[in-house]
């Protein structure tokens, strides 16, 4: 993926370097979701059909042409029928703005910037511009000072800016990156996205469970009386091995299963807890459809192309881009969840902050992210992204071009406004780019 990072500008200057490696008699062999790249190549590997256990099978080989004719190749696909833009109507209803007075920090020069509240804002602009400095460096770690230190607005010193008002609405700033949301095995997605809790209380509400006097907390990871012995919750068992990486294998005892044979011997609908944490979020979305509570997390994490993750796979094994949409989903979850009280999602006004989140994700995948961002601006929340993605960007209600180079030649607003009124902007290096997609 030697795209990652890249402005549609500097992705063609790439792809001008790799054509002269091969022109001079190499071999280049790339993995890559960009849709530029997968075009200029003279031979496509397709693997899937899915991911994970739904992976892992030659579906399609041969030149573009040969891959646009496949039925079952979802790469061919996206490229024969592209998103239509955007998605989702722009927002123009009148709004607040969050406002930055003289930004100066690193290479930006002193300028000033408003982001709408209430919105989808996309940061756009050539590799080395500025935009994690504006919306990290500044926008993030200023907002996160000002929201915790309220009481003191007066005495705050502001990094890199003169001033910033109208964050009234905000109660909170979140950076939802690519870290992994845990480092023990014990961690896994139905523990992180918080529906854990709810499937051990459908198995302690069980008949054999009540006959036995078992509560939810025997259905922990965390007590002793109720997951196995041997490797204590963890479903492995660490081998030392001298000279050489420790190295991990399933545990003896329980086979992977987490919890000894009494609690396991305590079931719903035909499956015990063991099984249910083996199970896909495909499986667990029909098992679960009656409970409310869990069928809408796992909804959610099926619809942002999740559904091929098993419950119980362990966190340290999840990639930054499944981490990232897994945090997301959390936060979803919170701000629509079955039974939440509305009144008090409306209160709670969440500014949350991605960069590139778009890396690592398959064009398929980019539309389901572009869905969920969106319905995070529909919870009541402001979400800003910094972005080198094409469909991402027309999808913006509102956007912010830096440039007009990277490095000192960079650290200015070249544009902002509506994709619609980007693509009119004659000094943005995005605007050609982005034109072919709305034209």
């Amino acid at each position: 993926e030697p795209t990652i990072g890249l402005h549609p500008r500097d992705n063609q200057m790439l792809l001008g370097t790799l054509s002269k490696l091969q022109r001079h008699g190499n071999t280049v062999v790339v993995v890559e979701h960009d849709e530029d790249t997968i075009r200029q190549a003279d031979h496509v590997i397709d693997l899937g059909p899915g991911a994970g256990v739904e992976g892992g099978t030659i579906v399609a080989q041969g030149t573009l042409k040969q891959l646009l004719k496949n039925k079952n190749s979802v790469t061919g696909k996206a490229l024969a029928n592209p998103l239509s833009y955007p998605l989702y109507p722009r927002r123009n209803a009148k709004t607040d703005w969050i406002e930055i007075k003289k930004a100066k920090f690193h290479n930006i020069k002193s300028v000033d910037v408003r982001i709408p509240v209430g919105k989808l804002t996309c940061v756009t602009g050539v590799s080395g511009s500025g935009k994690s400095t504006l919306v990290r460096s500044i926008l993030g770690s200023n907002l996160k000072t000002l929201l915790a230190k309220d009481k003191q607005r007066g005495k705050i010193k502001l990094t890199g800016c003169q001033s910033l008002a109208g964050y009234d609405a905000l109660t909170r700033v979140l950076e939802v990156d690519q870290t992994p949301i845990g480092k023990t095995p014990r961690s896994c997605p139905a523990t992180y996205v918080g529906f854990w809790d709810n499937i051990r209380r459908i198995f302690a509400d069980a008949t054999e469970a009540r006959i036995r006097g078992y509560t939810a907390s025997r259905f922990s990871f965390n007590v002793s009386e109720g997951r196995c012995s041997s490797c204590e919750g963890q479903g492995l068992t660490k081998i030392e091995m001298s000279f050489l990486p420790d190295v991990k294998v399933p545990c003896d005892l329980c086979n992977g299963a987490r919890f000894n044979t009494e609690t396991q011997s305590v079931l719903y609908k035909g499956k015990s807890i063991g099984d249910v944490l083996q199970m896909s979020i495909d499986e667990a979305v029909e098992f679960f459809s009656a409970h409310k509570n869990v069928h809408h997390p796992l909804q959610l994490l099926k619809d942002v192309g999740l559904g091929y993750l098993t419950l119980g796979q362990q966190s340290p094994t999840l990639s930054g881009g499944e981490a990232q949409r897994i945090k997301l989903v959390s936060e979803l979850s919170k701000a629509g969840g079955a039974g939440s009280d509305r009144r008090a999602r409306k209160l709670s006004h969440t500014l949350y902050i991605l960069d590139e989140p778009t890396v690592g994700l398959h064009m398929a995948d980019v539309e389901k992210l572009i869905h969920v961002l969106h319905r995070l601006v529909e919870s009541g929340n402001t979400v800003v992204v910094i972005e080198h993605n094409l469909d991402l960007m027309a999808n913006a209600d509102w956007m912010l071009d830096m440039g007009p180079e990277g490095g000192d030649a960079g650290g200015k607003i070249v544009a902002r406004g509506t994709p619609e009124k980007i693509i009119q902007s004659k000094s943005s290096h995005t605007a050609p780019y982005l034109k072919k997609l709305l034209a």
